[in-house]
């Protein structure tokens, strides 16, 4: 007969094998992917810096002016066809087989709605600075007004404190 050891024997055996888990070496992907949690704990504390509703919208690039006319264009033709999905595969279709002296009407609206936007980012962020330099000052001065009515109330507490004396 075989000698057969008891299970509570052989799971004694395992529990000394077993590593504590800072003790075990971790491959290259698991590494990698406890890394990637880690970063990920960190980015759901931080919260995002809201947007400014003032600031410009960025203009559209030379395919997305072609995709507002084309999309015109594709529901006059295929009026059944309602996702989206459709409509921006056959733009691409249509986009990638232009050639380029087709493609120059869009590239150049495009050209003209970039230059119309970087105006309007300048004009946002003369008034950016603008009214970060006045909150500064404003910031300045409440904070030495404060800092002064402090220092008066704990004078006048020091006074109290010596009359009660």
């Amino acid at each position: 007969m075989k000698a057969t050891r008891s299970r509570a024997a052989a799971r004694k055996d395992n529990k000394e094998v077993v590593k504590p888990v800072e003790d075990r070496i971790i491959g290259k992907r698991k590494a990698a992917l406890r890394a990637d949690k880690s970063n990920n704990k960190r980015a759901k504390n931080v919260t995002p810096a809201k947007k400014d509703p003032n600031k410009p919208k960025r203009p559209p690039t030379a395919f997305f002016v072609f995709l507002e006319e084309f999309r015109i264009i594709f529901k006059q033709e295929h009026p059944k066809v309602k996702a989206v999905s459709a409509v921006g595969k056959a733009g691409g279709e249509k986009w990638k087989s232009m050639s380029n002296a087709e493609k120059a009407p869009y590239e150049a609206k495009a050209a003209k709605r970039k230059s119309e936007y970087e105006k309007l980012m300048a004009a946002y962020n003369k008034k950016q600075e603008s009214s970060d330099d006045e909150e500064e000052a404003e910031s300045e001065t409440s904070k030495s007004q404060v800092n002064d009515k402090d220092e008066e109330e704990s004078e006048e507490d020091e006074e109290e404190d010596e009359d009660d004396d």
